[in-house]
């Protein structure tokens, strides 16, 4: 038998197909690269003054602001913030709970002072929408996972209803029953996009825009940037250091002792005001002496 044929009956095993060859780990890495090199992009576009971040929020109105301030005020990516529901907010605690976020992970961020008023206000709304929508026969809302055979009743209970309820109930019976879902995310595209122009804002600003100015806003007040990775739900803490390479501070955003000790007035006025060397000639002879200024 030839060598070719013998070639041709050599079995090739599933660690065999599955070893990721050069090419391939080559593209990976490509990959992650363009990925970091779009994020730093869109960190340093991020509206990081109040000026600016009031400008746009003040030409935001309604839904598109309370959304807006969840964003910009929780750091919540703009499908976290769609996909909220009413019994993840903890008005008490001012906490509010991300279900299933990115990588399928659940975490806690803060619920902002500025937006509890106006985020009650707007859920006594959609408390009567639902109680409108039970009195005519709906009322339904998708549940996650299996809970819809597990508490068969559970999808009619207020708790479950989406924070950002659509305007019109779905009746495709490619999607089952007929339910309300949540706002579409051109809903807040779109006001985020006019309100930049009614702002006279020229960085190209987005929803998740928002997101970037809270995070570089937290480390910029001198927050941990473990705290900032767990608000924000990063898996690699290499991912959130990329906000302080637009910080523009020296030393990895570090503020030097010496410098908290001037701060705190703890060095001597003498200290503030080096001497500097001078040189005197008195009777042809010189001689090196210091002045202070």
């Amino acid at each position: 038998m030839s060598e070719a044929r013998l070639l041709r009956v050599v079995p090739v095993t599933g660690s065999t197909l599955a070893r990721p060859g050069p090419l391939r780990a080559g593209a990976v890495v490509l990959a992650a690269a363009q990925h970091k090199a779009k994020l730093l992009d869109q960190v340093r576009d991020a509206i990081r003054t109040g000026h600016e971040v009031a400008a746009l929020l003040g030409a935001l109105t309604g839904v598109g602001w309370l959304m807006a301030m969840l964003l910009y005020g929780s750091g919540l990516r703009l499908k976290e913030c769609l996909r909220l529901r009413v019994k993840d907010i903890d008005f008490t605690r001012n906490e509010i709970v991300v279900r299933e976020g990115k990588g399928k992970k659940d975490r806690v961020t803060m619920l902002p002072t500025a937006v509890k008023e106006p985020l009650r206000a707007h859920l006594e709304r959609v408390r009567r929408l639902h109680e409108r929508d039970l009195a005519a026969g709906f009322g339904r809302v998708a549940l996650p996972d299996a809970l819809a055979r597990k508490y068969p009743n559970a999808d009619r209970e207020f708790g479950w209803q989406w924070v950002f309820p659509a305007s019109r109930i779905c009746t495709d019976p490619r999607f089952g029953a007929p339910q309300r879902y949540h706002l579409h995310k051109s809903v807040p595209q779109r006001a985020i996009h006019d309100a930049v122009r009614r702002a006279g804002l020229i960085k190209p600003v987005g929803p998740h825009t928002m997101r970037h100015s809270f995070a570089t806003q937290l480390l910029e007040g001198g927050y941990d940037i473990r705290t900032v990775q767990e608000l924000l739900g990063h898996r690699d803490v290499k991912t959130t250091m990329i906000y302080t390479h637009v910080l523009n501070r020296g030393g990895h955003g570090v503020q030097s002792p010496a410098d908290r000790l001037l701060e705190d007035g703890v060095l001597g006025r003498e200290a503030r005001r080096p001497s500097m060397p001078t040189t005197e000639v008195n009777n042809g002879r010189v001689t090196h002496g210091r002045v202070t200024s």
